[in-house]
């Protein structure tokens, strides 16, 4: 893209480095900007197409990859020491850093998390609700605790590793969320924030959706029919361009 300055951008912090990348549109001196938070396994070549897309309208993105958050993350730590809470410190982390470029407006910064990033954002924002503008959420995983303490319910239960999907998770990731209630953590954020939740997601199902977005005092659910957990193509550029709405009525 002509009009977009893509470059790498490593943040430490904690003892571990995080890897992401800036697209900042050109011939633009301070421009809102959104943080990308990816799921489960994934990094941050899974929002390359959204970023694009607001840079072409003037709006700046930063993503990266969680610290131990997939199997093919450039960031630090190894997938089994990751938590939800060293998540929250990488993005808190990104936050503190993004805020401090020369050219971003540091009053309009968003967050947009996806599934298990979809969570951090969310408990990241409640704590940092002077520094983000808005937030976006996509199929966002409130469920994983409870979803982990049913499955071990006493901390004897914990095993030392359990592979899911790809990847090989350690035990302070489930013993960190041992009894944690996700619903007591989340709903302070008092600004702007839209969640898009497909009809048909067997993971993060509609109804925790549902619950959550009760909690908050300014909340949009956009129900997407027939999408499950991971959008479809068209699906997808629904979500850039209503991202970039979102930002733009909100700045």
């Amino acid at each position: 893209m002509n009009d977009c300055i893509k470059n790498v951008v490593t943040i430490e912090h904690h003892g571990r480095e995080i890897y992401g990348v800036s697209y900042m549109p050109k011939h633009v001196e301070k421009c809102p900007v959104v943080i990308f938070s990816h799921g489960y396994n994934g990094s941050n070549a899974d929002f390359t197409m959204n970023s694009e897309y607001l840079v072409s309208n003037g709006v700046g993105a930063y993503c990266f990859d969680f610290c131990g958050g997939s199997v093919n993350s450039k960031s630090g730590l190894k997938t089994t020491e990751m938590t939800l809470f060293t998540e929250k410190e990488d993005l808190c982390a990104v936050i503190d850093q993004v805020k401090r470029w020369d050219n971003i407006d540091a009053d309009n910064i968003f967050l947009f998390g996806g599934s298990q990033g979809g969570l951090v954002s969310a408990l990241a924002a409640d704590e940092r609700i002077d520094d983000v503008k808005g937030m976006l959420l996509l199929f966002p995983a409130f469920c994983i605790a409870d979803d982990w303490n049913q499955r071990y319910p006493t901390l004897e239960s914990i095993p030392d590793t359990h592979e899911m999907w790809g990847m090989t998770l350690g035990r302070t990731f489930f013993e960190s969320i041992h009894g944690y209630d996700v619903f007591r953590h989340i709903g302070k954020f008092d600004k702007n924030i839209l969640i898009f939740q497909g009809d048909q997601d067997e993971i993060a199902t509609l109804d925790w959706s549902m619950r959550a977005s009760k909690l908050y005092p300014y909340v949009k659910l956009e129900v997407f029919p027939g999408e499950g957990h991971g959008f479809s193509e068209a699906g997808n550029r629904r979500v850039a361009e209503m991202t970039c709405e979102f930002v733009k009525v909100n700045i």
